[in-house]
């Protein structure tokens, strides 16, 4: 478990681009044959992934950072699947997930483990987890059954999808928000004009790039900006203070976690353009 204590709102513009880079970047998640995890200090966030090649994968507490018997004792998890065909079972249930289905696993279930229908074309699960202080059933949400939204237009290079999965209006949780946005060909912004939310902190995953593509994260006070560049299959870190909206070289999806004091999708602080340093 790697951990990352972030800087506040107003230290973290003296340091360098590397300094940003080890702080905000999350880079190495992904690894054949693997479960990875980064513990984050911003609402005592995790977020992992595991690649199941030859076998099951077990999702397990680590006893320094979390203290617990194991991994959901007293948190609440959501699992997307970005690769080939995968099973995550969860308590002796199988959960079938194919490219973009999410699961979410509530508090106490005791076994949950990752298995690949493939080793030739494994699964790719990302999850995201945080505290819960209640209990909800888990569940499966396919990717058909998301609740959607159209954002932006084609002029303006923004037009995406929003698939929100885990959220007030659809599948329950404690306070993790989850979903997924696909920008359409042609498109490369993402959440521009940006904000900020208070009640709660985020993790944006990149994905849908090439091996020579990438993804130029904005990050930081809406006047004091940064920027982080991201590859295929790397996350970025926001916490209550900073902005979080990007470019890219092309269209990509992004999967959005939150999770804090307010579930409401649209509980955001906006940002003006004009106010953009």
């Amino acid at each position: 478990m790697d951990i990352r204590y972030l800087p506040d709102d107003r230290s973290y513009e003296r340091w360098t681009t590397e300094e940003i880079r080890r702080a905000f970047l999350l880079d190495r998640l992904f690894t054949p044959g693997a479960v990875n995890m980064v513990y984050c200090d911003a609402d005592r966030a995790i977020a992992g992934g595991a690649v199941p090649v030859n076998g099951r994968l077990v999702l397990e507490a680590t006893k320094k950072e979390m203290a617990a018997d194991f991994f959901t004792q007293r948190r609440e998890v959501g699992v997307v699947n970005l690769g080939g065909d995968g099973v995550v079972r969860t308590d002796g249930v199988d959960h079938a997930m194919r490219f973009r289905d999410m699961l979410y696993i509530g508090r106490g279930t005791k076994e949950v483990t990752f298995t690949s229908v493939s080793g030739g074309t494994p699964a790719r699960f990302y999850f995201a987890s945080y505290p819960a202080h209640a209990s909800y059933p888990t569940t499966l949400a396919p990717r058909e059954n998301v609740d959607q939204s159209d954002l932006g237009s084609t002029e303006s290079a923004n037009k995406r999808t929003i698939n929100r999965y885990i959220h007030t209006g659809g599948v329950k949780s404690c306070q993790l928000v989850m979903g997924l946005t696909e920008l359409a060909p042609g498109s490369v912004w993402n959440t521009m004009p940006p904000h900020t939310h208070q009640r709660r902190m985020e993790i944006y995953l990149y994905t849908g790039l090439g091996k020579d593509d990438l993804v130029v994260h904005l990050m930081g006070r809406p006047d004091a900006t940064r920027n982080v560049l991201v590859r295929d299959f790397e996350a970025v870190i926001s916490p209550p203070w900073s902005i979080h909206c990007a470019s890219g070289t092309k269209n990509y999806l992004f999967v959005w976690a939150m999770g804090g004091e307010n579930q409401e999708f649209g509980d955001m602080d906006a940002v003006a353009m004009s106010d953009l340093k």
